[in-house]
């Protein structure tokens, strides 16, 4: 006996690979399918759209089947409204709940397509009946702590619609899965693209997040990034009680972690100079106090404090003091990250696995993410994460940011990388 149902999927899926995926997503897990209808676009606008029949030997593997094309953004023929079942308590969710991806994604509700608010991965969807501001239906996720008793949540698949970013209709160093990561690439054209960018973000009013770590102090980066947020092309900072104390500890004694960052020394009790940093700050009250006394006078925090820039410093198990300003309670700080990330519109992780990944996991798939570091493993991480159109850099963090705030404070554009780009980083290619 077969067990068989039948999906549609539409878009441009040919050049984004969607198709190849699901073809092979179905012959991966044991199916099989017959494509009853495929319309396939013929210019760089038109949509393609492909309905198909797929069959698995028991229903445990169709099941399989149809959840892994479902992530790739295939619908059931025929969707029924989302099926909701009312939380039993608070932070409790009911079994088989529908665990959301960080793709744009809308629910099937009283015979209409809702856009998901506030969309990211591993969250409860929920429905509100009459939560919209005239008393329309609502749809919007909840991380599974914040889940109230009663909240209608979505329980299945076959209401919930995904849509995956497609490969965009412009090339350039953001351009689709950009094929991986690698420390051999053309680094000065792309960051001259990414600063391009950056501009055009800033310009138009929106909203630059940067993720720092450490070692952005550790390499001299800080001075740069320092004159990055004083020209106004930082909104939101999310770092750790590290990077803040050695930034705040350079201000003070001209060093980072005990070390002289312009000559490699290392003065006499150097090793203190962290510890006796954070004493400082909070006999002065705090961050934004040390600055107003005239305590720090420069560095990344500074800087932030004097432009009004949104500040996140998240703690962790291993911080000394902590500052004052560090929030030490896990989950406070993750909802303030998810704040920050759901009002970005491109996003700087340099040189942080612990931070980036946090953030990472807040963002939608359809955030401009820049992640750079010198390990590999962190770049990788974070583009294996789904982030579709995100540029990972395995480079030196201390010549990154220090080119790209040149590249950003001169004023280009990003023009001459894109002139220089081989023809096929920028095709026009339709859905063929």
């Amino acid at each position: 006996m077969s067990y068989s149902r039948t999906v549609e999927i539409e878009g441009h899926v040919i050049d984004s690979g969607t198709m190849q995926r699901c073809f092979g997503a179905v012959m991966d897990l044991g199916g099989s399918f017959d494509v009853d209808q495929f319309d396939v676009g013929t210019n760089e606008e038109a949509e393609s759209y492909c309905r198909m029949a797929v069959s698995a030997d028991d229903e445990e593997t169709l099941q399989a089947i149809l959840h892994e094309l479902h992530q790739n953004g295939a619908v059931l023929e025929d969707p029924s409204d989302v099926e909701l079942v009312a939380a039993p308590a608070d932070k409790v969710v009911p079994p088989d709940f529908y665990s959301t991806t960080n793709h744009p994604t809308e629910v099937l509700y009283d015979g209409e397509w809702i856009d998901v608010e506030r969309i990211e991965m591993d969250c409860a969807l929920i429905v509100d009946p009459d939560g919209g501001p005239d008393g329309e239906p609502r749809a919007y996720t909840k991380v599974l702590n914040a889940v109230e008793e009663g909240d209608l949540v979505a329980t299945d698949e076959s209401g919930v619609r995904v849509n995956p970013p497609e490969r965009p209709r412009t090339g350039g160093a953001f351009g689709f899965m950009q094929g991986g990561v690698s420390s051999e690439r053309p680094s000065e054209s792309t960051i001259r693209e990414v600063a391009g960018e950056l501009r055009r973000v800033s310009d138009e009013g929106g909203n630059v997040m940067v993720v720092a770590g450490p070692a952005v102090i550790h390499s001299g980066a800080g001075e740069a990034l320092a004159k990055l947020v004083e020209a106004g092309y930082v909104d939101s900072l999310s770092a750790g009680n590290g990077f803040a104390t050695h930034d705040l500890e350079r201000s003070l004694y001209g060093t980072s972690l005990g070390m002289d960052v312009e000559t490699l020394e290392h003065p006499r009790k150097g090793h203190k100079h962290h510890i006796w940093t954070i004493s400082e700050i909070i006999r002065a009250g705090g961050i934004e106090a040390a600055v107003d006394d005239g305590i720090i006078t420069e560095g990344v925090m500074y800087e932030c404090v004097r432009n009004d820039v949104d500040t996140v410093l998240a703690g962790s198990i291993r911080d000394d003091g902590p500052l004052p300003d560090t929030i030490t309670d896990a989950v406070e700080a993750q909802n303030a990250i998810r704040d920050q990330a759901h009002d970005a519109d491109i996003v700087l992780m340099l040189a942080t696995l612990l931070h980036s990944v946090a953030v990472g996991n807040c963002l939608p798939s359809t955030t401009k993410t820049v992640c750079v570091d010198i390990n590999p493993a962190t770049v990788t991480q974070l583009l294996d994460r789904g982030s579709a159109q995100a540029i990972g850099m395995v480079t030196d963090i201390g010549t990154f940011v220090p080119t790209l705030t040149e590249f950003v404070l001169e004023g280009g554009d990003g023009a001459e990388a894109e002139d220089a780009a081989t023809p096929d980083d920028h095709s026009p290619g339709g859905d063929r």
